[in-house]
C-alpha cells in the first residue's frame, strides 16, 4: 500500500503563495465567470475576464471537474476538462493561481491526474493548486465502473498515489489502481512541492486531512459554525504540525446588486447584497480565520464583467488595506 509522507506545506509554490498567508484573506472565482440559469453556462468571454479578475488582484481562477452531465444537479461547472481548459486559460494569463475544486479522484487513474496535474504546473510556471475531492454525484459512478461505497477507500489510495508519482523518482508501490517497481517514471514533474488541498471531508476524517493535505476546502456556514469547524482544523493541524500553516478556504455564492447598501437576502449557498454587506462579511470570514473565499457568480443578474470589476475596484483594494491595517495593529 502506498503511503503518504506528513510533509510540511508547499509554500514555495507561486500559486499557493499567491492564495495563502496566515491571517488573511484572498478572494478567487469559480469557472464560468458568469450568471445562467439551468446547468449549462454560454462560455462567452471567460478568457477576457480571467484576465480582468488578474488585473483587479483576484488570487486565483477556479475550474470544476464535472465528467457527466445530470440534469438534477443542474450545474456542469465550465463545461469543458479541467486539465484542458486550464491549459487554455494558463496561456491567456501570467500570474494569477489556476485552482481544481476540485478533481474527482475515484474517477480518474492517480497517474492519469498526477501526469495532467505536473503538465499544468509546469506550463503555468507553478500556479497550480491541485483541490481533490471524492466525488458528491452518485449517477457518475456507475458510468465509469466505480463502486460509490468504496470512494473513500479510493481516494485515500488515488491521493498516495499522486503524492509519490510527483515527488519522487522512480517510484516504487502497490494499490489498487496498479503497482510501480522502480522501473518506470512519471513526468514531468511539477517545479516544487504540488499543493494539494481536500474538499469537504471526502469521506475522511479531519485528522486524515490535516496530517496529509496542504489545506482544506470547506462550503458557506453560518459563521458561528464556520468558527467552531476552523477552530477544529487548527488544532488538528497543530496537533500534526504545530510549525506549519494549512489553510482553510470556502465557497461562496454571490448576487452583487446595484445598491452598495442592499442588505442581504438568503440564496443558494450564499446572498444577495450590495458590496458594503460583502465587503463586511469577508472581514468577518478573515476574523474567524478563512484565507481565501471562492465567490461563484451563476445566480446573480447583473453582468459578470460588471460584478468583477465592482468588487476588483471597491471590495478587493479596501479589505487588503484592512489587514494590512490590523497586521500592523
Amino acid at each position: 500500500m502506498l503511503k503518504v509522507n506528513k510533509q510540511a506545506v508547499a509554500v514555495e509554490a507561486e500559486g499557493f503563495r499567491r492564495m495563502f498567508s496566515p491571517g488573511k484573506l484572498t478572494v478567487g472565482v469559480f469557472f464560468p465567470i458568469e450568471a445562467y440559469q439551468r446547468d449549462e453556462p454560454t462560455m462567452r468571454r471567460q478568457e477576457r475576464l480571467a484576465r480582468r479578475a488578474e488585473e483587479l488582484g483576484f488570487a486565483a481562477l477556479w475550474a470544476r471537474d464535472v465528467p457527466l452531465r445530470d440534469p438534477n444537479f443542474g450545474d456542469l461547472g465550465q463545461v469543458y476538462d479541467p486539465w484542458v481548459y486550464l491549459g487554455w486559460i494558463a496561456a491567456h494569463t501570467a500570474a494569477i493561481a489556476l485552482a481544481t475544486g476540485s478533481i474527482v479522484l475515484p474517477l480518474r487513474h492517480p497517474l492519469h491526474t498526477a501526469k495532467a496535474a505536473a503538465s499544468i504546473d509546469r506550463l503555468s510556471g507553478g500556479r497550480l493548486v491541485l483541490g481533490v475531492a471524492s466525488g458528491d454525484r452518485p449517477i457518475e459512478f456507475p458510468a465509469f465502473g466505480v463502486d460509490a461505497d468504496k470512494r473513500d477507500v479510493l481516494f485515500r489510495e488515488n491521493f498516495a498515489v499522486i503524492r509519490r508519482a510527483l515527488a519522487e523518482e522512480f517510484p516504487v508501490g502497490e494499490s489498487s489502481y496498479g503497482s510501480m517497481f522502480g522501473t518506470v517514471d512519471l513526468v514531468p514533474k511539477p517545479l516544487g512541492r504540488l499543493p494539494m488541498l481536500v474538499t469537504g471531508s471526502s469521506r475522511q476524517s479531519i485528522e486524515w486531512i490535516a496530517a496529509n493535505a496542504d489545506g482544506w476546502i470547506s462550503y458557506p456556514r453560518p459563521l458561528e459554525r464556520q468558527a467552531e469547524l476552523i477552530a477544529r482544523w487548527r488544532a488538528a493541524v497543530s496537533a500534526i504540525a504545530p510549525a506549519s500553516f494549512k489553510p482553510f478556504s470556502q465557497s461562496l455564492y454571490i448576487d452583487l446588486t446595484q445598491e452598495p447598501d442592499h442588505p442581504p437576502q438568503s440564496i443558494h449557498l450564499g446572498f444577495r447584497a450590495g458590496r458594503e454587506f460583502v465587503l463586511a462579511f469577508l472581514e468577518s470570514l478573515r476574523e474567524i480565520g478563512v484565507n481565501h473565499v471562492i465567490l461563484n457568480l451563476k445566480y446573480g443578474a447583473r453582468d459578470a464583467g460588471e460584478v468583477i470589476d465592482e468588487i476588483g475596484q471597491e471590495i478587493l483594494p479596501h479589505l487588503a488595506a484592512h489587514q494590512t491595517e490590523s497586521a500592523a495593529a
